[in-house]
């Protein structure tokens, strides 16, 4: 789920953090930076256990409307069409997702007229009406179905994206990364599955990607001083301090990053920055913050400071 370039955003978060508070405790904050990382991972569990809650939510809906004074027939014969959808049907007896539900106390039990919200506003699209009413039965229609709903009723669902931000702040960026890896994880199923399918997990390589982030944090600290005067020396022309702190931030981490790190390439370090200058800065801060890198690559070359194991990683 989480590939590098989101690593690294989130030790320039935490990173962030660090250097704006007054109690500095570099443990903390390793602390706090891992634990919204595994956050994440409860925000996928919760899109997943959304949609087991559709169902329950619609079959309490149809019973109800069997309750009805006076019922019509579509009350007493409806289609269950969507409450036996065979995906659905997978995913609430796949054990994986049971345990995660478990172990992180994940539960919509408490949200009922919100789901029931966005269930009626699925039943009312021209969509479901298609898939209610299609004579095809096959395991895809469904699948496919469910894919299209999360896509367009889910993801995107204002309400809930409001839900999640007042639960964890982080949310509101991490539901970026969440919501396509829910649509990797609904398409990667298939009708013969058995219930120990395994859905996405929170890093591709666990041990190596948490090293990663923790060096890069640590590293970034404790060099903190040394690289802030290499930068100040490359910008004699400006005040260190008037430059955008983000700006300066992300320099510190690349420089970190090409100095400490043998085994990622030169290049690599210095476009993954630029490209989230992008999402986090100004606008003319990756014109800025390339040229100021540029400039330090070029003396870390003719210093002989580059230790890149490998063909290729100095570029």
């Amino acid at each position: 789920m989480l590939n590098r370039r989101y690593l690294r955003i989130k030790v320039m978060q935490a990173l962030y953090g660090f250097f704006q508070s007054e109690n500095k405790d570099l443990n903390k904050t390793e602390r706090e930076m891992f634990n919204v990382i595994d956050k994440i991972y409860d925000l996928y569990i919760y899109q997943l256990a959304f949609l087991l809650e559709l169902k329950h939510v619609a079959t309490i809906i149809t019973a109800d409307a069997k309750s009805k004074r006076l019922p019509t027939q579509e009350d007493l014969n409806p289609n269950l069409k969507f409450i036996e959808n065979k995906f659905i049907a997978q995913l609430e007896e796949n054990i994986h997702l049971k345990r995660e539900m478990n172990n992180r106390k994940i539960s919509w039990n408490n949200e009922f007229e919100m789901v029931k919200r966005v269930f009626n506003i699925i039943k009312n699209s021209e969509e479901y009406g298609k898939y209610m009413n299609a004579s095809d039965d096959s395991y895809k229609t469904h699948q496919n179905f469910i894919v299209e709903l999360f896509k367009e009723y889910i993801a995107d669902y204002e309400g809930l994206n409001h839900y999640y931000e007042e639960r964890n702040l982080h949310w509101g960026d991490d539901i970026y990364i969440v919501n396509p890896t829910v649509v990797k994880t609904i398409e990667s199923f298939k009708e013969d599955i058995t219930p120990d399918f395994s859905l996405s997990v929170l890093y591709k390589e666990k041990e190596e990607d948490s090293e990663f982030m923790r060096e890069l944090l640590c590293e970034t600290v404790l060099k903190n001083e040394e690289i802030e005067k290499l930068i100040g020396d490359k910008t004699k022309n400006w005040e260190v301090e008037r430059i955008a702190m983000m700006d300066v931030l992300l320099m510190k981490m690349a420089v970190t990053e090409v100095l400490h790190f043998s085994n990622i390439p030169v290049k690599v370090s210095l476009n993954e920055y630029i490209e989230i200058s992008k999402m986090f800065s100004t606008p003319k801060s990756k014109i800025f913050i390339n040229g100021i890198l540029d400039k330090l690559v070029a003396d870390f070359k003719s210093e002989n400071r580059l230790n890149k194991m490998g063909r290729g990683l100095m570029e």
